[in-house]
């Protein structure tokens, strides 16, 4: 099951504008970028785009392997993401051997780095 159809980024111009004006943090696996877009009447919902090249893995089946375990962490924070927020997760290609821990681990320093969580 993926994420809900609301939050996810499907455009490129969606992406190209989060990868222009975002932030960047990067980590061992992984590399977000964040926009915020902040106005005080803007209710739309945070969205989302997970970006895996070739450079990862030639198999389609292990790029979408780790697409899946990386909405599934996603679609459990989801609801603690600010509204207006929009991510971009980039794969590295050194993500090939991550298992779910470990995804699930750097998401979420990254996201307390970029300020997103405010961690436990």
């Amino acid at each position: 099951m993926g994420l809900p159809k609301a939050n996810r980024l499907r455009h490129r111009n969606q992406f190209k504008a989060v990868y222009q004006k975002g932030e960047r943090c990067s980590g061992k696996y992984l590399v977000l970028l964040l926009l915020r877009e902040v106005s005080p009447n803007d209710v739309s919902p945070p969205q989302v785009g997970i970006s895996i090249s070739l450079k990862v893995s030639k198999k389609a089946v292990v790029r979408n392997r780790i697409k899946r375990q990386i909405r599934a962490i996603l679609q459990g924070l989801l609801p603690q993401f600010p509204q207006g927020l929009k991510l971009v997760v980039i794969v590295k290609p050194q993500a090939q051997v991550c298992q779910y821990e470990d995804f699930l681990r750097e998401l979420r320093e990254l996201l307390i780095k970029l300020e997103v969580l405010y961690g436990y």
